[in-house]
């Protein structure tokens, strides 16, 4: 049965993925195929992004390094990244998120749009007036 595979904002069906247990090991393409990391020397790779495998534990990422035969835990790099991860057995999907840590980057890199509103005194304020402090703000709609 293939498994399907859906990684943060991916997707993709793998026909000969290796599930023992909590484990997912991939083909070195199909890793990259479903995921975007590839195995490197430096360790798992996604574009300039590079874990590297602890060396006591190479055992539960890697067997084999290269050839057909070679396959990579997913599930295994997941736990390591703290990346929330789920199996449904009876379709045999598995679903890998973002953790807490990579979405709380994320966020620190977004600003909020400019705007301008009044407050109850009809005093006139601009959220660029206030960047780099904390601000708490309370919206209503009649709606």
């Amino acid at each position: 049965m293939p498994v399907t595979i859906l990684y943060t904002e991916s997707d993709a069906v793998v026909d000969d993925a290796a599930i023992e247990g909590a484990d997912l090991w991939l083909r070195l393409d199909d890793l990259t195929r479903a995921s975007g990391w590839q195995l490197k020397p430096a360790g798992a790779c996604l574009g300039d992004v590079c874990v590297p495998i602890p060396d006591a534990r190479r055992d539960r990422f890697v067997r084999g390094e290269s050839g057909p035969d070679a396959r990579f835990n997913l599930a295994e790099l997941a736990r390591l990244r703290e990346m929330p991860s789920l199996y449904d057995e009876p379709t045999q999907t598995w679903c890998f998120a973002d953790g807490a840590s990579t979405r709380a980057q994320r966020m620190a890199s977004l600003q909020a749009p400019n705007f301008t509103l009044p407050d109850l005194t009809g005093k006139m304020h601009s959220l660029t007036d206030y960047r780099g402090q904390k601000i708490f703000m309370i919206a209503w709609a009649s709606w």
